[in-house]
């Protein structure tokens, strides 16, 4: 491991060298098309609809994921579960008594198709379809909703390829309808409390950033319905899972907000444990399997911020998203253990003694990394802390995550995510296939906004009476 990232530093330190410093124009990179935006649609930015006092929600996909967000969205008040649907009738039955167990009604059914979500998407008495099914299903499910008037959340990635992209947001352009992905990464605590630090600029200026999805699947290849995701990592290479990583990066980076991702170049290793995988799950020989043991991407920005964004679910290793953030006067670390380090003289004077006696190079202590993360944490983290935790989803960011999403529709204000985030975190599936079957080349990422990258001037949480 070491060795291919020496071999990937050098080799992308060697592409940069061929650039003009501070800018990226004289790179020859590989380019996708940009389709232009249909007449009379604009861009989404910062969209607003009528407030919902009551957002009446109905769900897709029961199985792994979807069982969890009916029970936190049954401990959310102003929300009205109306639809449950599966393909298989026993998982739709499960939630009816997640349901009634927290005393609400049973919902409508649907089951027993693939297609059982359009009889659902088809109701005038929903506002929000709630999409946790297998990859392949996300994009028709969420197109159907949209064209059917409802707001979708979709699953981590929301679409597997630039076609599916482009479609999720011109239909959201075109119809006014919300598309957010359900990236709950963004809402861990650590991750909210070093945003805050960034945008106070604690940090001094953030130049360089990382983050991964670091976690053997070992345990759990053999949940997946019909098989569905171990055959995906089989038939497609690249970094096929990412936004767990790049999504709190991209927020530390105002991505979209002030800056942009606009380029890549993606390295692998052989799919050396994925073939031994599909033996032992499937019995069956697997000799062309194409997602690699370890896929690894650099990014950089149009103001000359760098990512880098792994990806790694077939070998054994602690469980990493390798959050960091890279700072002009100061440094965050998620994993293994959390480390903050600043510069000294860089933190407020009214901060405790000890907060002086830092170096540049030594990690502060513990206790003084948890009084600054429990500082900085954002006020309405804290207020729903203890019942986020109570309520759990992934330590609770799950719950945050949806509490944000109802909030919002409630209160007829933007999402924390919009349609250009799901683009640009689920973009890397497809274009860093395209660099590595083109001998590690730089890709250009689109701009999603079609030229309103820069008209927002960083990332905030939206509240009424702002």
């Amino acid at each position: 491991m070491n060795k291919l990232l020496t071999f990937f530093y050098m080799a992308f330190a060697v592409f940069l060298g061929s650039c003009t410093q501070g800018s990226s124009q004289q790179v020859q990179m590989l380019q996708t098309e940009i389709p232009q935006r249909p007449a009379g649609q604009q861009d989404v930015l910062q969209l607003t609809c009528e407030p919902l006092e009551v957002v009446r929600v109905g769900f897709v996909g029961l199985g792994m994921r979807g069982p969890g967000a009916v029970e936190r969205f049954s401990q959310i008040e102003g929300t009205d579960v109306k639809a449950l649907c599966d393909v298989e009738p026993d998982r739709v039955e499960a939630c009816q008594q997640l349901l009634e167990k927290f005393g609400r009604p049973r919902a409508a059914a649907y089951s027993g198709s693939t297609e059982a979500y359009k009889e659902m998407c088809e109701r005038d008495d929903i506002d929000l379809i709630y999409i946790a099914t297998d990859w392949i299903h996300h994009v028709p499910i969420a197109l159907y909703a949209m064209e059917h008037g409802k707001h979708v959340a979709v699953e981590v990635p929301a679409a597997m390829n630039l076609e599916e992209i482009w479609q999720l947001i011109n239909t959201s352009e075109r119809t006014r309808k919300h598309c957010m992905m359900l990236e709950n990464c963004v809402y861990d605590f650590f991750e909210m409390a070093a945003l805050n630090m960034a945008q106070q600029q604690l940090f001094g200026e953030v130049v360089h950033v990382e983050g991964s999805y670091l976690h053997n699947l070992d345990d759990f290849w053999g949940d997946y319905w019909n098989n569905w995701r171990l055959d995906y990592n089989a038939k497609f290479r690249g970094d096929v899972y990412p936004t767990h990583g790049i999504g709190p990066d991209c927020q530390v980076l105002n991505i979209h907000r002030g800056d942009r991702m606009e380029y890549l170049v993606a390295v692998d290793t052989k799919p050396f444990n994925g073939p031994r995988v599909v033996k032992k799950l499937t019995g069956n020989d697997c000799p062309d399997f194409q997602n690699a043991d370890q896929t690894s991407t650099l990014i950089r920005t149009v103001n000359g911020k760098t990512m880098l964004i792994q990806h790694n679910v077939l070998t054994p290793r602690p469980y990493s998203r390798m959050f960091q953030i890279v700072g002009t006067d100061g440094y965050a670390s998620k994993y293994p253990v959390n480390q903050l380090l600043f510069r000294q003289g860089q933190l407020e004077t009214s901060e405790p003694a000890d907060y002086q006696n830092l170096n540049a190079h030594s990690a502060m202590p513990d206790s003084l990394c948890r009084a600054m993360l429990h500082k900085y944490l954002p006020d309405f983290v804290k207020e729903l802390e203890e019942k986020a935790k109570k309520v759990g989803g992934h330590g609770g960011m799950d719950f945050i995550m949806d509490y944000r999403l109802v909030y919002c529709l409630q209160n007829g204000l933007p999402l924390d995510m919009d349609v250009y985030d799901m683009a640009e975190w689920c973009c890397l599936g497809e274009l860093t296939r395209i660099s590595l079957e083109n001998g590690s080349a730089p890709v250009a990422i689109p701009d999603f906004t079609r030229g309103a990258w820069n008209r927002i001037q960083g990332f905030h949480y939206a509240f009424k009476n702002e």
